[in-house]
């Protein structure tokens, strides 16, 4: 997969134009550059939830973004509303990729430790371990 900050609205679903529906409501499928992740799809869905309609994404399939609006004067507007939405969504990702990142290198390194301390001591006793019978 591409890096997180490569995800972009490409365009509207071939498969799903938009359509008025008997309720006065305009469908909107738009597709992504990439297949996203179940984690970056639920960062997605929960900042849908700031935008009024709220736009999701089907987290098992992460391919489109999917939307409505009341009125197809509202299309241009909805539309700068979701990519904004995606990019503080890519933003929060990747901040959170980083800290995951981090967290497991101080943990590691926490894990090589000095020559000092319970750790190296727990270190040395695991690798003087013989598994050979």
């Amino acid at each position: 997969m591409s890096d997180i900050s490569d995800i972009k609205i490409i365009g509207i679903d071939k498969d799903r134009p938009p359509r008025i529906r008997k309720e006065a409501y305009i469908d909107l499928f738009f597709r992504l550059s990439q297949k996203c992740s179940v984690d970056w799809c639920e960062d997605f869905n929960a900042l849908g939830r700031k935008i009024d309609p709220s736009p999701k994404i089907d987290k098992n399939k992460g391919e489109c973004i999917e939307t409505y609006v009341k009125n197809m004067t509202l299309i241009a507007q909805h539309l700068a509303d979701v990519k904004a939405l995606l990019r503080d969504c890519n933003e929060k990702h990747q901040a959170k990729i980083d800290e995951k990142a981090r967290v497991l290198a101080a943990s590691n390194a926490s894990l090589q430790g000095g020559q000092e301390g319970e750790q190296y001591k727990l270190n040395q006793i695991i690798e003087s371990l013989n598994f050979d019978d």
